[in-house]
C-alpha cells in the first residue's frame, strides 16, 4: 500500500492570485453531514469506472450521467445529453441540484465547459480553457516544455505543408508526425520511412484526413523504450500524484497496425526505479508550475504520457483528465474515497487529505467492435456479461440497451475486462479468462496486454 501527499506550488508570478472557489456545499470538514449530487459528462469506459467508484462514497446522493451507456444505468441516472451540448448540460445540473461536475472527455473542457460551469456557480472538476489548451495543442504543449526545459521528444510544429516536408526530409530517422489538435487518439503516426512520413503529412494537410485537428502539425523524433501514462491532481495549489500505468495503443499484437484510442493497460508499472517515478513527479510539478506562471492555472486532472530514456522520461504529450482504458486499472487501486479527493480538489483544500493506494495489480483488456478503428457496425447483442467472475470487473465502453433490456453494442472500444490480483501475472490470467465468457459479432481484442515480453515496449 501506498500513500500520496500534496506537494505545494511555488506561489510565483500570476499564480499567488489564483481565486479559491466558493464551494456551493460547506467545507470539505462538515461536507460528509451534507453528502452531494454529482454530474459525471460522458459515455465510455473511463465515466463507468468513474461511476463506479463515485457509488463506494458515503458522501454521495444522486448520481447523474451525461450521456453514460448500459454500465452506468445501473450506477445513476443517464441523461440524454451529449458532451458538446454545454447550455444542456448547465441547465440539467441545475434542475438535478448539482452540486459537483466532474468532466471526462476532454472536448468539453478544450471548449471550456468547466468555465461555463463554474460561472454558473457550479464547481466543477477540469481545467478552465485557458489552460485545457496543454491537450488542444501539441504545439503549444511542445513550445511550453521548450520555455520552461521540461525533458520531452524534440520537434517542431508546421502550419505551411512545403515546410514540414522539407524538415521531415532533412532528419536522419523518420519522424513521429501527429495532428496539432484533437483526434480522438487517431492523430499520431509512428512512421517507418521518409515516405511514410510524407503521406501522413500529405494526408493532414492536403487531404483534410482529420479536418482542422490536422491543419496544423508536430514532427518528433521517433523514441524507443517503454511508455507511462502518468496522472496527477491539482487544485491549483498543490499537485498529488495519482498513479501510473501503461497503455497499449496499437490494434494488433506487437504493437502492429494503426492507433486506436487504446487495447488495453495495466497498473502499476513493475519496472519504474524510484529515480525514475521522482523523474515523473518533478515534470508533473513543473507542468502546473510553468502553466500557473504563464496565467494558465490549472485545476483538475493531469496526465503526462512520457517515453522511459534509460532512467529519464521524455514527454511525448500531455493530457488534461483521466485516460481511457488507464482508468478502468487505476480506480480499482484507489483505497481512498474518489469524492473526497475531488471535493477537494474544487475547493482548493488538497493539501488536507492524503491518498493511499493498493499494491494490487490491475489489468485491463478492451473488447472493440470488428473493423475498429476504422469503420465497424454497431447494435451486436453482448453474450455472457452475467458469467463473469464476482472479482472481476466489466466496465462499458460502447454499449446501449435495448427496450428488452438487452446489451448491445454501440460504439469501437466496447468493454473493458479487468482483472485483479496480488501480482500482474495473476491479474492478467484472471481478466482473459473472463475475456473468453463473452461475446458478441466481430468482436476483436489483443492478446498480449501485459504479457511478460510485451511490457508497453514501443519499438
Amino acid at each position: 500500500m501506498s500513500r500520496h501527499r500534496s506537494i505545494p506550488i511555488e506561489q510565483t508570478g500570476r499564480a499567488n492570485r489564483i481565486p479559491r472557489r466558493r464551494p456551493s456545499q460547506p467545507s470539505r470538514e462538515t461536507s460528509k453531514l451534507n453528502p452531494v449530487n454529482v454530474l459525471v459528462i460522458g459515455g465510455g469506459g473511463r465515466e463507468h469506472a468513474i461511476c463506479w467508484k463515485l457509488r463506494q462514497s458515503p458522501l454521495l446522493t444522486d448520481l447523474f450521467v451525461s450521456p453514460g451507456n448500459a454500465g452506468t444505468a445501473s450506477l445513476g441516472c443517464n441523461l440524454p445529453i451529449l458532451p458538446e451540448d454545454h447550455k444542456g448540460i448547465v441547465q440539467a445540473a441545475k434542475d438535478h441540484r448539482v452540486d459537483l461536475v466532474i468532466i471526462g472527455p476532454e472536448k468539453p473542457l478544450v471548449q471550456g465547459l468547466a468555465d461555463l460551469l463554474n460561472k454558473e456557480g457550479i464547481p466543477a472538476l477540469g481545467p478552465c480553457e485557458k489552460a485545457a489548451v496543454l491537450e488542444g495543442s501539441k504545439a503549444f504543449a511542445k513550445n511550453l516544455c521548450e520555455r520552461h526545459d521540461i525533458n520531452h521528444a524534440r520537434g517542431a510544429s508546421f502550419r505551411n505543408r512545403a515546410d514540414a516536408l522539407n524538415y521531415a526530409g532533412e532528419l536522419s530517422t523518420p519522424p513521429v508526425v501527429k495532428a496539432d489538435g484533437l483526434a480522438a487518439g487517431k492523430g499520431v503516426f509512428v512512421c517507418d520511412s521518409q515516405e511514410e512520413a510524407r503521406a501522413a503529412i500529405q494526408a493532414m494537410m492536403d487531404d483534410d484526413l482529420l479536418g482542422i485537428a490536422g491543419h496544423t502539425v508536430v514532427l518528433e523524433e521517433r523514441l524507443s523504450g517503454r511508455e507511462l501514462s502518468a496522472f496527477s491532481i491539482s487544485d491549483g495549489r498543490s499537485i498529488v500524484h495519482l498513479a501510473s500505468a501503461c497503455d497499449y495503443k496499437r490494434i494488433r499484437e506487437g504493437n502492429d497496425g494503426p492507433n486506436t484510442g487504446g487495447m488495453g493497460s495495466y497498473s502499476p508499472p513493475a519496472w519504474t526505479s524510484p529515480k525514475f517515478n521522482s523523474s515523473v513527479s518533478d515534470i508533473q510539478k513543473c507542468v502546473i508550475e510553468s502553466m500557473a506562471s504563464e496565467g494558465r492555472p490549472y485545476q483538475g486532472i493531469l496526465f503526462s504520457g512520457l517515453m522511459a530514456d534509460g532512467e529519464e522520461p521524455k514527454v511525448l504529450e500531455f493530457n488534461c483528465r483521466l485516460g481511457d482504458p488507464e482508468t478502468q486499472v487505476i480506480l480499482p487501486r484507489l483505497k481512498s474515497d474518489l469524492l473526497e479527493i475531488i471535493w477537494a480538489t474544487v475547493n482548493t483544500r488538497l493539501n488536507e487529505i492524503d491518498i493511499e493506494w493498493s499494491s494490487e495489480a490491475c489489468v485491463g483488456i478492451v473488447l472493440a467492435s470488428g473493423g475498429y478503428p476504422g469503420d465497424y457496425r454497431t447494435g451486436y447483442p453482448i453474450i455472457g456479461l452475467e458469467s463473469v467472475d464476482e472479482d472481476a470487473l466489466v466496465f462499458h465502453s460502447g454499449t446501449a440497451q435495448t427496450e428488452s433490456g438487452i446489451p448491445v453494442t454501440s460504439g469501437g472500444r466496447v468493454l473493458s475486462i479487468v482483472g485483479t490480483g496480488t501480482t500482474l501475472a495473476s491479474a492478467r490470467a484472471k481478466a482473459y479468462r473472463n475475456v473468453q465468457r463473452i461475446h458478441f459479432t466481430g468482436i476483436q481484442y489483443r492478446r498480449d496486454i501485459a504479457a511478460p515480453s510485451e511490457e508497453a515496449r514501443i519499438d
